[in-house]
């Protein structure tokens, strides 16, 4: 059954005069619930009639819409467990397997609340005037979360229900429960609602809520409606009858049935279009339902026969549908009495689009930023939530397993310990979410504790995660962070973040090597007396002496440079003194690491980069570094494509030399569970293989009993390290082992 067709429920008039859905006729779902009550009362270990009342009156509500058993007991389960109404050693003894797993899910999906947003947003929950709505930004991120914390959507249904619960029996709270649960529903349960195309349990909702909120006008809007309700209600009825005739009388098949009008929309309706309750021509409105589009017309014309059509009242919205798609025939007419009355006119197609396809999306009626990613997902939930007919149980089973995971992966949704929602691209991990929360607290960052427990700083995080950043006192990131293949982060403004931080090191770096390569070759080059250092910098085309460092310690100014200007500088002040030559010296030039060629040459000053130890056959690229030679990095080094974007002229062509004994360093890691013998073990392989360890060092973590371990050793090739890596991760108990 699609939800908001005409045999959709039954309406009623609650006690609190919101008109309330009952589901009276849907006779399956009284006897389900009546079933899971029969069951579960057994299993108390004490009488507790109005929790198993809850349970399953909630269930009722989930049982119309989805019969399963499994989300019709669970509904019911978790009420009686949250109340403490029914242990979990009973519930895992006597309930099934499938139900005991829904309720668990239900459980720690109702631990949102949202009134920590509530109280910094204006007016406080409690006081005596209306409590400031959410912003935009913060509705969409509560509703996003929710929905992407359900791999099964029947999930967001019964936690619907549970709050539509909370508010039919709220009217004997106090009036700051009911506002709070009343500005819950209005800003994050009845949008949601709308979404999944639950339309009856959205205009209860939102019924509800206005009630509570805006008190004055509701009671005046409901003694309106009051005044003649069971005059319209019999009007309605009779209206429909009369519809059915004369459209069977014209040959057209149709469906009729009224359109109650919920009072927070006639009071929407109200504000936007600045009328009077008078002035409304909907109040009373039916819908047609036809099967085709030829129908309508001939439809229309019967009801413009029978009644007095309202000029200005017309829309033809199948001629020319709406910019979101939507399609039907709106008429206001006037009856032999003079009273207005709305009619709606579509074919049965047209409405199943409207209620689960494009038409009915949830941008339409709230005015959300438009995703279209996000509305192909929302409209399979919704269809996932309508029961399959025969045949279709199977399928509509594994499409629910193969969206379920799958359906909301671009972005994980994590809680500060305050409880902000703190939105991050999917992937990503505790570092991501310190430097999304504040640059200075991502470099700050030393580990973090997700849901209590200590995780790494490359542990991907979940859904609904709660994550507390543990800090040092003074910044330190680590250049591994920026590696894109360790894992630490996923988020490309976080890397940004730390490759600024760097940036701004290397030039405090430099400054410093700058300033001792100005302090030492002063003395050389001016003995009698060193000349201002702020001419010297203007000389060089540098406008401080801070920016003559910095450009010495990166390279960009030799000391031969350096020494020129100088000896300018004292030619110019003592013009007959000759210029004394530059002294010059020799040393010794260190032997280069065997196995290099630089430029096709192997015999210059060269050293490997201890950011990526790059080792064959990895391509590699050689980058000058001031009094250090050449130092070699792996061609794809996240540092080395930093250092080429800046200084281009400073990468050199290297290569390999074809030597098989040169032996190269490099370092792993290995993650396992704590246990005996482990050292022994990866000492054991790597001794089969014939390497020799140059350091190993291991830390232990009491808290997830595991041990990690650092190995440094010499390797003749990236071959002979993957094969002895392959071979420890074969080890009894070990997790991962990889090249750092």
């Amino acid at each position: 059954m699609i939800p908001g067709s005409p045999s959709f429920g039954s309406v009623r008039t609650g006690h609190s005069g919101v008109e309330t859905t009952t589901f009276e006729n849907d006779r399956s779902a009284v006897e389900a619930a009546a079933r899971v009550r029969a069951h579960l009362e057994p299993l108390l270990s004490a009488p507790a009639p109005e929790t198993l009342a809850r349970g399953a009156e909630i269930a009722q509500i989930v049982a119309h819409y989805d019969a399963d058993p499994a989300a019709v007991e669970g509904t019911a389960l978790q009420a009686l467990l949250a109340a403490g109404a029914l242990s979990e050693e009973r519930a895992e003894r006597h309930a099934s397997h499938e139900a005991l797993s829904f309720a668990r899910a239900l459980g720690r999906l109702g631990r949102f609340e949202f009134g920590a947003f509530a109280s910094r947003t204006g007016a406080g929950v409690g006081t005596a005037s209306v409590p400031v709505a959410l912003s935009a930004a913060q509705s969409d991120a509560l509703r996003r979360m929710l929905l992407a914390l359900v791999a099964d959507p029947r999930l967001v249904l019964a936690r619907i229900a549970e709050q539509l619960w909370l508010l039919r029996q709220a009217r004997s709270a106090p009036s700051e429960e009911r506002r709070r649960l009343a500005l819950q529903a209005r800003e994050v349960y009845a949008p949601l609602a709308n979404r999944l195309g639950l339309a009856l349990l959205k205009w209860e909702l939102e019924d509800y809520a206005f009630r509570y909120l805006e008190p004055d006008d509701y009671r005046r809007i409901a003694a309106s409606l009051n005044e003649r309700r069971a005059d319209r209600e019999r009007y309605i009825a009779e209206l429909c009858a009369l519809l059915t005739r004369e459209l069977a009388a014209a040959g057209i098949k149709a469906v009729v049935a009224g359109r109650p009008k919920h009072i927070y929309s006639i009071w929407r309706k109200m504000q936007r279009k600045q009328l009077a309750f008078e002035q409304l021509f909907d109040v009373r409105a039916v819908r047609v339902l036809v099967d085709s589009v030829a129908d309508c017309y001939a439809a229309l014309g019967v009801v413009h026969g029978l009644f007095s059509y309202i000029a200005g009242e017309f829309d033809d919205y199948i001629a020319t549908p709406k910019p979101n798609g939507y399609r039907s025939i709106h008429t206001a007419v006037h009856d032999e009495d003079g009273r207005t009355l709305e009619v709606q006119i579509r074919t049965h197609e047209m409405h199943a689009a409207a209620e689960l396809g494009v038409a009915a999306h949830w941008h339409y009626k709230e005015g959300g930023r438009r995703d279209m990613g996000m509305q192909r997902k929302v409209e399979q939930l919704r269809a996932l939530l309508a029961p399959p007919s025969a045949g279709e149980a199977a399928h509509t089973t594994d499409l629910l397993d193969r969206v379920g995971g799958t359906l909301f992966a671009e972005h994980v949704y994590a809680l500060s310990p305050k409880g902000d929602v703190v939105e991050l691209p999917a992937g990503a991990t505790p570092l991501d979410f310190a430097y999304h929360v504040h640059t200075s607290l991502g470099h700050r960052c030393r580990g973090a504790r997700v849901d209590g427990r200590m995780a790494p700083l490359d542990e991907p995080l979940v859904n609904g995660a709660t994550v507390e950043i543990v800090t040092a006192r003074e910044p330190q990131p680590s250049r591994d962070w920026l590696i894109e293949r360790r894992g630490f982060l996923a988020s490309k403004s976080a890397r940004a973040k730390v490759r600024a931080w760097f940036r701004r090191e290397d030039e405090a770096e430099h400054r410093a090597a700058g300033r001792a390569l100005v302090e030492r070759e002063l003395p050389r080059h001016a003995p009698a007396g060193a000349p201002a250092l702020g001419e010297l910098a203007a000389d060089l085309g540098f406008g401080t002496v801070d920016e003559l460092y910095i450009a010495l310690g990166a390279g960009d100014i030799s000391s031969a440079q350096l020494g020129a200007a100088l000896q300018r500088r004292l030619r110019a002040a003592v013009p007959a003194q000759p210029a004394a030559a530059a002294p010059t010296a020799t040393a010794a030039t260190p032997a280069p690491p065997a196995g290099i060629r630089v430029m096709g040459i192997g015999d210059l000053l060269t050293g490997y980069a201890r950011c990526c130890r790059p080792v064959p056959p990895e391509t590699i690229c050689g980058y000058v570094t001031v009094g250090r030679g050449v130092t070699i990095h792996r061609a794809d080094c996240a540092n080395l494509a930093r250092l080429r974007a800046r200084q281009p002229d400073r990468v050199m062509a290297v290569s390999w030399s074809a030597d098989p004994a040169q032996l190269y360093p490099v370092e792993f890691t290995v993650l396992a569970f704590d246990r005996r013998g482990l050292v022994r073990d990866v000492s054991a392989v790597l001794a089969d293989a014939q390497l020799s360890i140059e350091r190993m060092t291991t830390v232990t973590h009491q808290a997830e009993r595991t041990a990690e371990m650092t190995v440094a050793l010499r390797v003749h090739s990236l071959a002979e390290l993957d094969a002895a890596l392959a071979r420890i991760t074969g080890l009894p108990d070990v997790i991962r082992a990889r090249r750092r």
